[in-house]
C-alpha cells in the first residue's frame, strides 16, 4: 500500500461545507457551447430560488482568452437551459416562459440574436421542445407527438382532451414502459425541423425509434444522424444509426450492428464521415466492451480503437476534421484523448489530474470544455494545441475542509485497488466513511453535488472512494473481475481497500462506516451480511433481493444480460438477512423506476423481522427508514437534499461518534 497527496494540501477551517444552507446555496456550472468561429462560449451556472426549493439555471457568457469575468445573459424567473449557437451566431436555449393564459406551459425553443435585442421564440411546440442541436442553416429541435396525432395541431387538441378528462392511461404493445423516474408514452420523440416557418416533422411515424437519442447535424445543414432504437429478442431494445436527409425526410439505416448498440455519433466537418461508440452486447459471461467506430458513407464501419484499453465515453472532431476528441476514464480521472480517424492512433491531449466533459473544438486549434476533480467542482477551461490548460473565469470555487490523497491497497488476487481518500484538517485519527459508488460501471473520478465526501469532511470524518472490480478506467480485465459476481472481487476488493485506510496514521480503524447508492447500495447490503466490522451502515436505493429485482427494474432485459438466476441467487444480499447485526439507514425514492421502492420495502420488513438485530418486541429498533415519497433514484430537490445530508449526518454520529444529533425540524 502507498500513500500520496494530491491536487490540494491545504485545510479549510471554515468553508461552505460546515453547513448546509451554505453548501446548497454554491452555484452550478454544467453545460458548454462554443460559437461556430469560437469567439464566443456560454455556460449555464444554477443557483437556488429565492425559497430554496429548486435550482434555476441562467446562461452566462464567458471569455474564450480568459481576461473578462463571465457576464450574465438571461435572467427568466423559471430558468433557462441548453444553449446552442447557430451558424449565424445566434444563441439558442430551452426556457419555461409562463404567459398570462398559461403559469405553466410546455418548454420551448428561445433566441437570443447575436446582433443583440431581446430574445424570441423560435419554436413552440404542444409536447414541448427537450433538445436542440443546429448546424449551416438548420435548426433541428427534440419533441414529441401523440401515435395518433396527424400533426402538431391535432397533438395539442389531444394533449388538450387527455389533460381537461385528468387520463394517465397508457395503452402498451411494447416494453419498456418506465426509465429512470417517468412512464414511458404515449408520446413519442420526433424530429423537427424548426426556424422561420412552421415546424417540419422530419420523422413521422418514428415508434419508440427516437427514445434517448443522440443527434448530430451536419456542418452544412443538410443531414442529420441520430441514434434509434429497435426491438430485440426477449423484450429487450438495440441502438442502431440512423441518417436524415433535411430537404425530403428521407430515413436510411447506416449502421445495425446485431452484436452491439451504437451511439453518441459525430458527424466529420466534411460531412463524409460520422465517427460513433460502439458497445457490445453483454451475456452473464462476458462484460461489455465499448469502442471508437467510424463510418465513411458509402463503405463499410471501422473499429478504431480495438486495441485500446480504455471506454471512450464522449465523441468530437477537431474543426479540421483531422482528429476525434475524446474523453475515457482512466485511474480515478478522465483526460481528453485524440485519436487519429485513419490509424486509430491514441494519443493523451491532456492528462491531469481532472475529468473533462462537454469537449468543443474551435478554429483556431483550441480545445474547451469543463472540467472538475475531487477538490473542485466543474468549471470551464482553454486548452492549448501543446496541450496547456487556462482556467476561464466564472464562479468562484469553493474552500476545500482538507486534503485529498491517494491509496491503493493489494487485492487477494495481487490487483492493485485505488481509492482516494478525503481527509479532514489536523493530526489526530478521523473516522473512517466508506463510500462506494454506483454503477457498478462507474469510477469516483469526478466532483458530485448530490455524492459529496466533503460535507462529511467537514464533520470530521475521513472519507475513503474506492474503485473496486467493474469500476471504469483500469481496463476491461479490472471489469471482467466483478461481472456476474458482484459479492465476490467487489467486495473483497472493497475490504482490502478499507484495510490500506485503517493502517493510515490520519485514519482511526476503530471508528468506521460504509454506504453508497444504487450499486453502491447493493454493495452495502452486501456488506452487511457478511461482516460487522462498520458501526453503521447507509444504503441508498439499493438492490436487495435480485429474484425481485430483474423482472421490476426499468430496463429487466439488460439485467438478464447480466447474471443467469444461479448467478442472482449467489449475489443476493436478502438471502444473508439473519447475518446483518449493524444498524441501518435505508434511504428510498418511490419514484425510483430503476431501483424500484419495492427493493427497499423488502429491505425493510426483512431487518425488523428477520435479521440478526430484529426490531423489539416493543417495536423499537435501531435501523431506520427515510422514504422519499416524490423522489427518484437520486433524491434532487434541495429541501429533500439537504434532509438526505442532515439524516446520513445524524445517524452516523449515533453510531460512529456515539453523540447525540437533532434530526430537521421539517421531518415534523
Amino acid at each position: 500500500m502507498c500513500y500520496e497527496v494530491r491536487m490540494s494540501d491545504h485545510a479549510a477551517t471554515s468553508s461552505p461545507f460546515h453547513d448546509l444552507d451554505d453548501f446548497m446555496s454554491l452555484p452550478r456550472v454544467s453545460g458548454l457551447a462554443v460559437s461556430p468561429d469560437g469567439s464566443r462560449l456560454v455556460t449555464t451556472v444554477s443557483c437556488l430560488d429565492d425559497k430554496h426549493t429548486a435550482f434555476v439555471g441562467a446562461l452566462w457568457e464567458l471569455d474564450p482568452a480568459g481576461r473578462q469575468p463571465a457576464r450574465r445573459l438571461t435572467h427568466g424567473a423559471k430558468g433557462e437551459s441548453s444553449p446552442e449557437f447557430t451558424a449565424d451566431g445566434d444563441l439558442l436555449f430551452l426556457a419555461v416562459r409562463p404567459t398570462p393564459d398559461d403559469d405553466a406551459p410546455p418548454q420551448s425553443l428561445w433566441c437570443l440574436p447575436v446582433s443583440g435585442g431581446e430574445a424570441h421564440v423560435v419554436a413552440e411546440l404542444p409536447g414541448g421542445v427537450d433538445g436542440v442541436v443546429s448546424a449551416g442553416a438548420t435548426t433541428v429541435a427534440v419533441s414529441s407527438l401523440l401515435p395518433s396525432a396527424t400533426g402538431v395541431e391535432q397533438d395539442g387538441r389531444l394533449r388538450t382532451l387527455r389533460k381537461d378528462n385528468k387520463v394517465s392511461a397508457v395503452l402498451h404493445a411494447g416494453y419498456p414502459v418506465r426509465h429512470w423516474d417517468h412512464d414511458l408514452g404515449p408520446a413519442q420523440g420526433h424530429l423537427f425541423s424548426v426556424g422561420d416557418a412552421a415546424p417540419h416533422d422530419l420523422t413521422p411515424s418514428p415508434g419508440d425509434g427516437l427514445r434517448d437519442a443522440h443527434v448530430d447535424v451536419s456542418r452544412d445543414g443538410a443531414f442529420v444522424v441520430t441514434t434509434w432504437q429497435v426491438p430485440a429478442p426477449g423484450a429487450s431494445r438495440r441502438t442502431t444509426l440512423v441518417r436524415i436527409e433535411v430537404a425530403t425526410g428521407q430515413r436510411s439505416t447506416i449502421v445495425d450492428d446485431p452484436a452491439a448498440d451504437v451511439g453518441h455519433p459525430a458527424i466529420a466537418p466534411d460531412g463524409r464521415s460520422v465517427a460513433y461508440t460502439r458497445e457490445t452486447i453483454s451475456t452473464p459471461h462476458a462484460a461489455p466492451r465499448i469502442t471508437l467506430c467510424v463510418l465513411r458513407f458509402g463503405e463499410e464501419p471501422v473499429e478504431l480503437t480495438g486495441e485500446w484499453d480504455r471506454w471512450p465515453t464522449s465523441v468530437a472532431w477537431t474543426a479540421d476534421g483531422a482528429s476525434l476528441i475524446v474523453t475515457a476514464d482512466d485511474h480515478g480521472r478522465g483526460p481528453i484523448f485524440t485519436v487519429d480517424p485513419s490509424s486509430g492512433a491514441v494519443h493523451p491531449l491532456v492528462a491531469d489530474d481532472f475529468t473533462y466533459t462537454d469537449v468543443h473544438s474551435a478554429p483556431d486549434g483550441a480545445v474547451f470544455a469543463l472540467r472538475s476533480s475531487y477538490v473542485t467542482p466543474a468549471h470551464p477551461v482553454r486548452i492549448d494545441a501543446d496541450g496547456s490548460v487556462h482556467e476561464l473565469p466564472c464562479v468562484p470555487a469553493p474552500a476545500i475542509p482538507g486534503t485529498l490523497t491517494e491509496v491503493t491497497a493489494v487485492a487477494d488476487d495481487g490487483q492493485q485497488i485505488r481509492s482516494w481518500l478525503a481527509l479532514p484538517p489536523g493530526s489526530e485519527p478521523a473516522p473512517l466513511l466508506l463510500w462506494i459508488h454506483g454503477g457498478p460501471l462507474a469510477s469516483w473520478n469526478a466532483w458530485h453535488w448530490r455524492w459529496n465526501p466533503w460535507v462529511m469532511v467537514a464533520k470530521g470524518y475521513a472519507v475513503m472512494l474506492p474503485d473496486p472490480a467493474l469500476s471504469t478506467g483500469y481496463g476491461q480485465d479490472f471489469i471482467q473481475r466483478g461481472w456476474g459476481s458482484w459479492g465476490f472481487a467487489p467486495y473483497t476488493d472493497l475490504m482490502a481497500a478499507v484495510d490500506a485506510a485503517c493502517a493510515h496514521p490520519r485514519v482511526d480503524e476503530t471508528r468506521t462506516a460504509a454506504m453508497g447508492g444504487s450499486f453502491g447500495g447493493y454493495m452495502a447490503n452486501w456488506i452487511a451480511g457478511h461482516t460487522d466490522r462498520f458501526a453503521a451502515i447507509v444504503t441508498h436505493a439499493s438492490l436487495w433481493a435480485l429474484d425481485q429485482f430483474g423482472g421490476t427494474t426499468d430496463g429487466a432485459y439488460w439485467w438478464a444480460r447480466e447474471m443467469t438466476p444461479e448467478m442472482s441467487a449467489a449475489n443476493s444480499p436478502h438471502l444473508f438477512v439473519s447475518q446483518i447485526s449493524t444498524p441501518m439507514l435505508v434511504i428510498h425514492g418511490d419514484k425510483d423506476y430503476r431501483v424500484p421502492i419495492g427493493e427497499g420495502l423488502r429491505l425493510w420488513y426483512e431487518l425488523l423481522s428477520r435479521s440478526g438485530l430484529p426490531a423489539a418486541e416493543d417495536g423499537t429498533t435501531e435501523h431506520r427508514f427515510l422514504y422519499f415519497p416524490s423522489e427518484n433514484h437520486w433524491v434532487l430537490s434541495p429541501s429533500h437534499a439537504k434532509i438526505w445530508y442532515q439524516v446520513v449526518l445524524a445517524f452516523l454520529a449515533d453510531h460512529v461518534l456515539g453523540q447525540d444529533a437533532e434530526l430537521p425540524e421539517a421531518l415534523g
